[in-house]
């Protein structure tokens, strides 16, 4: 999959599948353009940092690097904000 990042109008963090670019998620929640963006080192989990002076951490493939599979999308998706 592809993360990306949007500014205006929706300031949101859109994740995608590859090759097909078909969208899997929009995950709004940031107020301002989304400026930062980095991946978690066992590839579970993305921080992305905006605008408006926040950071969210988004777990969007819960254990599927530790277990050695591919979990075929995102079984759930949580948000941590710090501010």
């Amino acid at each position: 999959e592809i993360v990306s990042t949007h500014g205006y109008s929706q300031n949101q963090v859109v994740v995608w599948r590859c090759p097909s670019m078909t969208k899997l998620a929009s995950l709004p929640g940031h107020t301002m353009r989304v400026l930062y963006l980095a991946c978690s080192p066992d590839g579970t989990t993305v921080v992305t940092g905006a605008g408006d002076e926040t950071l969210r951490f988004w777990t969007l493939w819960p254990g599927a690097r530790s277990q050695g599979h591919d979990t075929g999308g995102m079984a759930s998706m949580a948000r941590t904000m710090i501010r």
